[in-house]
C-alpha cells in the first residue's frame, strides 16, 4: 500500500468514530504497526489535519477536516484515468480537450507514487466506430444546459423530415455511435430525444425556460423507468 493510500484510509477510519479510539484500535484497522501509526497521525496533523489525544488516551478527528483535494486512492486514480480516457476519445473535441487537461492537472501535484499510478494505468479504452458529426454543436447545448435557456433547432427526423423546434434541454447522452438532446419540446409539449448529427442548425436564445432541470430530470428518469418496468 502506498503512503498515500495509508493516510487517506486512517482519514476514513477517523472520520467514522466521534469519540477518541485507541491507536492499537486505528493501527488494525489500516493494517500498520503501532510505531507507524503514531507517525501517520503527525503527519497528518503536519498537513491541517485536527487530531486530538496521545498515545494511551486515543484520537479523535476534529469535525470540518477537508482532505487535501488531490489526496485519491489508486482505485480512483484508475477511475479517473478510465473516464478521462474514454471521454478523450468518445466525447466531443471540447470535452476531450478538457479531458487531456484534467489529467495533466493532477499529474502536476499528485505524490509521486500516485503520479506514477496515473502514468502507468493499465486501463485502456479500445477505439470505436467513428462517430456522426454533431461536435460543433455540443458546447452550445452544454452551455444551454447550465443556464437552463431554451434551444432554438432546425432538425431532421430519421426519415428526413424537417421541422422547426423549441426545446429545453437538460442532458446529453453519450452512446456508443450516437450523442442525443434530452429535451422538453414546445411543439410536442412532451420530452423527446434529438440525435445531434440530426440538428440542421441550432441557436440558444437568451429566454431561461420556466422548469428546473433538476426536476426535468428526475421526471424523465421516472417516465423511463416506468417504461422498463
Amino acid at each position: 500500500m502506498s503512503r498515500a493510500q495509508r493516510l487517506l484510509d486512517l482519514i476514513q477510519v477517523l472520520r467514522r468514530h466521534r469519540h477518541p479510539v485507541s491507536g492499537a484500535t486505528l493501527a488494525e484497522a489500516t493494517g500498520v504497526s503501532l510505531r507507524t501509526l503514531y507517525r501517520d497521525i503527525e503527519t497528518l496533523k503536519s498537513e491541517g489535519a485536527s487530531i486530538d489525544g496521545e498515545a494511551g488516551v486515543g484520537y479523535v478527528l476534529r469535525p470540518g477536516f477537508m482532505l487535501p483535494p488531490l489526496m485519491f486512492s489508486e482505485e480512483e486514480i484508475e477511475a479517473l484515468v478510465l473516464g478521462s480516457r474514454w471521454v478523450h476519445q468518445r466525447a466531443d473535441r471540447s470535452l476531450a480537450d478538457a479531458a487531456a487537461n484534467v489529467l495533466a492537472k493532477i499529474g502536476a501535484v499528485l505524490p509521486k507514487d500516485l503520479r506514477d499510478a496515473l502514468d502507468d494505468s493499465g486501463l485502456l479504452i479500445s477505439p470505436g466506430e467513428p462517430i456522426p458529426a454533431g461536435d460543433a454543436e455540443l458546447p452550445k447545448i452544454r452551455q444551454a444546459i447550465r443556464n437552463e435557456r431554451k434551444l432554438g433547432l432546425s432538425y431532421r427526423d430519421k426519415d428526413g423530415v424537417a421541422s422547426k423546434r423549441t426545446v429545453w434541454p437538460f442532458a446529453v447522452g453519450f452512446f456508443e455511435k450516437v450523442r442525443v438532446v434530452v429535451a422538453w419540446c414546445e411543439l410536442r409539449q412532451d420530452f423527446r430525444h434529438f440525435r445531434t448529427d440530426r440538428i440542421v442548425t441550432l441557436t440558444v436564445t437568451d429566454k431561461r425556460y420556466p422548469r428546473r432541470r433538476q426536476a426535468m430530470l428526475k421526471e424523465w428518469r421516472d417516465r423511463e423507468q416506468t417504461r422498463e418496468a
